[in-house]
């Protein structure tokens, strides 16, 4: 069972990683790097959690966390991914003008924890109702 879930995992793992490599180049290693790559440790914890209580299955333990899992994903890295991506090609001239632009990424992950929570909500309740 250990063996399916880090096989499971492996992918998440890679694109954390991922992650943290963009994100640490986008910000240049500023002072938020590692406050940014807290919505992503939570997904792979949440993925974590859903396969340990699946034993290795996806929806070995119902449609909730997985779901939960899925709505907390999309809204968390979504904004998080497009705001980076903002930053790094400065999107329409978005940070041309600003005195600090890099402050951006300084409440980004509360942000991101707030729509990821209420995404994880709205897949529990659907996950529920499957």
């Amino acid at each position: 069972m250990t063996r399916l879930i880090l096989i499971r995992l492996l992918p998440l793992a890679l694109l954390f990683v991922a992650i943290l490599v963009w994100i640490n180049d986008v910000q240049q290693g500023g002072p938020y790097v590692m406050r940014n790559l807290l919505p992503p440790a939570i997904i792979l914890l949440l993925a974590t959690i859903t396969l340990v209580r699946g034993a290795g299955k996806w929806t070995g333990a119902g449609w909730r966390m997985p779901m939960g899992t899925l709505g907390y994903s999309i809204p968390a890295l979504g904004l998080s991914i497009y705001l980076h991506y903002a930053y790094s090609v400065n999107l329409n001239d978005l940070f041309t003008d600003s005195t600090n632009p890099g402050q951006l990424f300084r409440f980004l992950p509360l942000y991101t924890l707030v729509a990821g929570g209420i995404g994880f909500a709205i897949g529990w309740i659907v996950g529920r109702n499957l």
